[in-house]
């Protein structure tokens, strides 16, 4: 006991001694967090450690002084990684290390670069890097909810500016109730998951699934959100101020002109204003019409080359602010969009499937100038994607994947590799639609859905749910409902704002917010908004959720009369699964020893054949494209699990011929003892010159012993008995005779009276 309190007093000294500060939240139902900085990593600008039960995060940020040159972005990193020894695991794979970021770690990083990345100043440039490193974990607490608090609180105790605080959480729809941060093990019981950002007054972003909720639950859900959020805000707060770091950097990293600025604004604003009222919808006539205006601007200020170098940057990005602004103030005023359309309208769209003729599932989706075609394959579960990740485990036998190539906005780009984009847009099109796959017998595939985007014009990510939906039914998968998706955008300037419906590329751009909503005619499946401007009401949250609603329905209707319901079959190309079930006790004869009953059966059906445990019976899937080859398959397992019926006739094989009879196959693996005295009335001396091996014999089973698997064959059974015919005399047995001894290793049986072998022993599973 004295040691005890002798060590936590000199660790309290150390810590008083290192400038250690520890806050703790409390967000009630016995969550409690805590938040450490002062003792980790502390030449980094910020540092800090957020911890949950057992789980622990370390989140550090820099940032270089100064911007590079001609730099107008934020050019912000978040990098985020699980150590397997967090959680007490190796990696896999032959290095046994942990190497690039998994997709489960991209998406957690793009949670929180959302979350942080509006919040910086405008005109603060300089290049930072947020890493967020999981160094604790356990089974029951999600990192993810707690990866954007860790971040917020590392650059709260730092100089860096910054418009926070800002934190993050999870909320869930659980059993009638609205549960923050919730269990790992139950979140799939949930019917609404999402991970929401925000400051003390405003939502900053919102990422996650349902499964068809209503827009008021899900209004309410962003509201319970809010709440636990605020608290943690004002933690961070307080964490600043014990910190000392108040007072931030002063930064400014642009080179500003404000005469130029002024004149500029008198000079193209109007045109810019006239130019966008004319609603032109092809995008590229749109930009080449806004470049024409600052080109002939640009000569009319008669500058030489080097004027013009010096000043080419800021007349680039006064111009984007004016169109911007320009663009803005028509929306607002006109009610009118750049393209011509209403706030409400929605994009003239067609579809079409089946355009691949062998792909297992093919649909086009086109809305405006954005365009997916997506495909879906069908596979066994040998296709399902493992998850080895530090925290979660198992497999995925739904997968969608997105892909956008450089040509869909005429760039030239190359494709080196998958994009933090890709990933994203495709997570979000996969929440989308993993709600309507169905599961269990009804579906015992593991499906691919691929959505190549070839032309885009905003909205990609919900024109490859649409497209993916029309895919999935051509496929023959039978969802249980169509899902479409919308991106919503809004514009907003004073007391004035405006919503608007299947938002363009620009619109994305220069607007306020990109809130993309998925779902079938009952509910909601998949939503993630990104906001980035301050004071967004409840209201505007309801009216887009209202637009976006209607917007959905109109698309449904497309996509309806397109294609009504999944097909009632696959394709004739499309491999065909079908499941059993057998005992589980059979599954090692099934298997066979290293494989080789599976193996033999597979290459011999030409079938795909799949075995898991499930309790107390094994699940086979069998597959194959050929319907003959998949009942050929079956039936062989069947009867490797078959138990021999005493009495049944079977047609079985012969598979060697011994000295006293023959050994005949009659279900797979199992052989019996067709013994000389049983194959015909007439007695031969041999059965060499009357059967053969591999010959097919009909048998009839006399007896089976259950336990050592022997069984007794008889064809004379089957025959008719001659007339007249007298069974032969066995000769008796004299008193003092003596049976010769048996050999080590022979496998007769014993003799019977009159010398006969008794033909159960002599058989069972026996080939010589």
């Amino acid at each position: 006991m004295r040691d005890d309190c002798i060590s936590v007093s000199n660790i309290q000294r150390r810590e008083e001694k290192m400038n250690i500060i520890k806050k703790t939240i409390d967000l009630g139902n016995g969550q409690i967090i805590e938040i450490e900085t002062g003792k980790l990593a502390k030449q980094a600008d910020g540092s800090a450690v957020v911890k949950m039960n057992n789980t622990m995060l370390l989140a550090t940020v820099c940032a270089k002084k100064e911007a590079g040159e001609n730099v107008d972005f934020m050019p912000l990193t978040v990098e985020y990684q699980e150590k397997y020894a967090a959680t007490g695991r190796f990696p896999g794979g032959f290095f046994k290390r942990e190497a690039r970021p998994s997709e489960h770690e991209i998406l957690i990083a793009r949670l929180v670069d959302r979350a942080l990345r509006p919040l910086f100043p405008d005109d603060f440039h300089a290049e930072v890097q947020v890493q967020i490193t999981l160094i604790s974990g356990d089974k029951e607490t999600a990192p993810d909810a707690l990866a954007a608090l860790a971040a917020a609180s590392a650059i709260a105790v730092s100089d860096i500016p910054f418009h926070g605080p800002v934190s993050e959480v999870r909320v869930s729809h659980l059993n009638g109730e609205f549960v923050i941060n919730t269990p790992l093990n139950e979140i799939e019981n949930a019917d609404l998951d999402l991970i929401v950002a925000a400051t003390e007054e405003n939502i900053m972003m919102v990422e996650g699934e349902m499964k068809e909720v209503s827009e008021e639950l899900m209004l309410e859900a962003l509201k319970a959100a809010h709440e636990a959020i605020r608290i943690q805000c004002k933690a961070i707060a307080e964490l600043t101020v014990d910190a000392g770091k108040t007072e931030k950097r002063v930064y400014c990293h642009e080179v500003n002109d404000p005469e130029l600025k002024e004149a500029m604004h008198k000079a193209v604003y109007q045109q810019c204003y006239d130019f966008a009222k004319q609603g032109i919808a092809n995008k590229q006539m749109r930009a080449e019409g806004f470049e024409k205006i600052k080109t002939e601007y640009v000569e009319s200020l008669n500058l030489s080359d080097e004027e013009l170098a010096a000043k080419a940057f800021m007349i680039d990005r006064y111009f984007h602010d004016i169109e911007k602004e320009a663009m803005r103030d028509m929306v607002l005023n006109e009610r009118t969009r750049l393209d011509g359309r209403k706030l409400d309208e929605i994009r003239p769209i067609w579809c079409e499937v089946d355009y691949l003729p062998s792909a297992h599932g093919s649909a086009i989706f086109t809305r405006g100038e954005t365009q997916s075609l997506s495909t879906v394959t069908l596979g066994t579960k040998l296709d399902e994607q493992i998850i080895d990740g530090a925290v979660i485990e198992g497999t995925k036998s739904f997968l969608l994947h997105y892909n956008f190539p450089g040509f869909a906005t005429g760039e030239v780009k190359g494709n080196r590799g998958l994009s933090r984009r890709e990933i994203g847009h495709g997570n979000l099109a996969w929440r989308a639609l993993k709600q309507v796959i169905p599961t269990g017998p009804e579906n015992p595939y593991t499906i691919r859905v691929v959505s190549d985007i070839l032309e885009s014009n905003g909205s990609s990510s919900m024109a490859t749910v649409c497209a993916g939906t029309l895919a999935l039914m051509d496929a023959g998968v039978k969802i249980t409902k169509p899902v479409t998706g919308i991106a919503m955008g809004l514009i907003s300037k004073g007391d004035k704002w405006a919503v608007l419906s299947d938002i363009l590329g620009d619109e994305d751009h220069l607007g306020d917010m990109d809130f993309k909503v998925t779902g079938t005619r009952d509910g909601i499946t998949a939503c993630q908004m990104d906001i980035k401007v301050d004071g967004l009401s409840y209201e505007v949250l309801s009216k887009a959720l209202a637009q976006a609603h209607a917007g959905r329905m109109h698309i449904m209707d497309i996509i309806e009369a397109t294609i009504s319901k999944p097909r009632d079959d696959y394709k004739p190309f499309v491999p065909r699964i079908v499941q059993i079930e057998i005992p589980k006790d059979c599954i090692g004869a099934v298997i066979g020893k290293g494989g080789e009953v599976i193996q033999k059966i597979q290459a011999e059906t030409n079938t795909i054949i799949n075995i898991e445990e499930e309790g107390n019976v094994g699940k086979v899937d069998v597959a194959s494209s050929n319907k003959d080859d998949i009942e050929a398959a079956i039936e062989w397992i069947k009867g490797i699990i078959a138990v021999p019926e005493v009495g049944q006739v079977y047609e079985g094989t012969v598979k060697s011929i011994v000295e006293f009879g023959a050994f005949v196959e009659i279900l797979p693996g199992k052989e019996g003892l067709l013994h000389i005295s049983e194959y015909d009335w007439t007695r031969s001396a041999s059965l060499e010159n009357l059967v053969h091996e591999g010959e097919k014999i009909e048998v009839k089973l006399l007896e089976f012993d259950d336990k050592s698997g022997k069984m007794r064959l008889s064809r004379k059974a089957l025959l008719p008995k001659p007339e007249g015919y007298v069974e032969p005399e066995k000769a008796p047995r004299r008193s003092g005779d003596r049976r010769p001894p048996r050999r080590d290793g022979d496998s007769r049986g014993p003799r019977r009276e009159g010398g006969e072998r008794n033909h159960l022993n002599s058989g069972g599973n026996h080939r010589r």
